[in-house]
């Protein structure tokens, strides 16, 4: 079995290494470009009409502006399917040499200074200040005291987009658990890999096959987009069955050797890319399709449709994944400067975009701009301003650990929020 370090083959890891680096970059700006076109949806509902009344409608979509541009619904969409997947499969792939080098006890010691207080600073921090602006708009005489009280006298902790931090950190703690009690079983998950560089399809309908047992029973019990709010934690109801799929799958990858798999750069993979974007777009037009199809009976769909549009997305999800592995892989194993920028600073761009993104939607209402030129305008101001806090920060100590920095070593990612900025 190949080294997990990638050591046996060294110009492979480091190409595969330098494809997630950049795919990572890539990551970033698809992100800020999805929350920045929230407020302006063709398809979004009417503003939530209260601040501290089921069903807070303003977690979805914090504001909602009066100029909209239907292209945005079809973009979010497919972004909404496969980038939070990805980011779940791409987390797990330095899990296994992590857990070589570290072991169980300080892998999991590191995991939580580096997704855990992220995530605090950004629920206890950030995102009192990023959600004033909601409460504003639908209270404007009350002030800072009144928004104090009402923002405390929720059931819940609004996450934004870091909920992605701590099921991260679940499924960090859980892989670290199985190391410490059977350190064999990680290279045990690696050989379920071992075929992924000659024959991709094969790996991908396994995959497919274990994301549909995943996905289809909590989808079938409850509405698809249903959101569990309590406390610290909110999740997607029914996809974190999935997430964890993708997680374990990009362990696997990872623990039977990166450069050597299914992200090998010689790998066959790579090749498919063509197919892939043939088959990303088709497999989500079919999906947004029956998933239409199954809201016009809102609650209670005919079952046959909701399985046909559970496996659709399921099968939209896996080629968006993989249509992005496959063109970081084939066009992004070089070094680029500017997306490692955006690399080595994306938790803290992940951890602070929601603030910048929700503030200038909010002061941006009133411009009489057309959507595209406001999200435009979003994404141009929040992403820099981010990235600049977040390069300040990583240069104190104390501070670059509230936003994830990192002490080095093989590319880890982290971050995005499907269905909801």
């Amino acid at each position: 079995m190949p080294d997990l370090q990638g050591k046996g083959n060294a110009g492979a890891y480091a190409r595969a290494s330098l494809a997630i680096v950049n795919l990572r970059g890539v990551f970033i700006l698809i992100l800020v470009s999805f929350h920045a076109c929230f407020a302006y949806l063709g398809s979004t509902p009417a503003p939530a009409a209260s601040f501290d009344q089921p069903p807070f409608l303003w977690l979805a979509f914090p504001i909602v502006d009066d100029r909209r541009f239907y292209g945005f619904d079809l973009y979010c969409a497919w972004e909404d399917v496969h980038i939070m997947a990805l980011m779940f499969f791409v987390s797990g792939l330095f899990v296994a040499p992590g857990l070589r080098r570290k072991g169980a006890l300080r892998f999991t010691a590191d995991r939580l200074l580096r997704l855990g207080l992220p995530f605090l600073f950004n629920v206890l921090v950030l995102m009192p200040i990023a959600i004033y602006p909601v409460f504003h708009r639908l209270s404007p005489e009350a002030g800072l005291l009144g928004y104090l009280g009402a923002y405390l006298a929720l059931p819940f902790l609004p996450n934004g987009p870091t909920w992605f931090l701590w099921l991260l950190l679940a499924f960090s703690c859980l892989v670290a658990l199985l190391y410490a009690i059977a350190p064999d079983a990680i290279s045990r998950l690696g050989a379920l890999a071992s075929h992924a560089r000659r024959k991709p399809e094969r790996f991908l309908v396994g995959l497919s096959v274990a994301l549909a047992l995943a996905y289809l029973p909590p989808t079938l019990a409850y509405n698809p987009f249903d959101w569990f709010e309590h406390g610290l934690f909110s999740f997607q109801i029914s996809r974190p069955f999935l997430y964890g799929v993708y997680f374990f799958a990009g362990v696997a990858i990872g623990a039977h050797g990166l450069g050597a798999g299914l992200l090998a750069p010689d790998g066959k993979l790579p090749q498919l890319w063509k197919r892939l974007a043939v088959a990303s777009p088709l497999t989500l037009f079919s999906w947004m399709s029956m998933t239409a199809v199954t809201l016009i009976w809102p609650g209670f769909a005919p079952l046959p449709m909701k399985f046909i549009s559970a496996i659709a997305y399921v099968l939209a999800s896996v080629a968006g994944v993989m249509l992005l592995m496959a063109l970081a892989t084939r066009f992004l194993s070089e070094r680029i400067a500017w997306l490692e920028l955006l690399s080595r600073n994306s938790l803290g761009i992940f951890v602070i975009h929601d603030t910048p993104v929700v503030w200038m939607q909010y002061l941006m209402t009133s411009a009489p701009l057309p959507a595209i030129l406001k999200a435009a305008i979003v994404f141009a101001v929040a992403l820099p301003l981010s990235l600049g806090v977040a390069m300040a920060m990583r240069k104190h100590a104390v501070l670059g650990r509230l936003i994830g920095e990192d002490s080095g070593g093989a590319p880890s990612m982290a971050p995005g929020k499907p269905s909801r900025a």
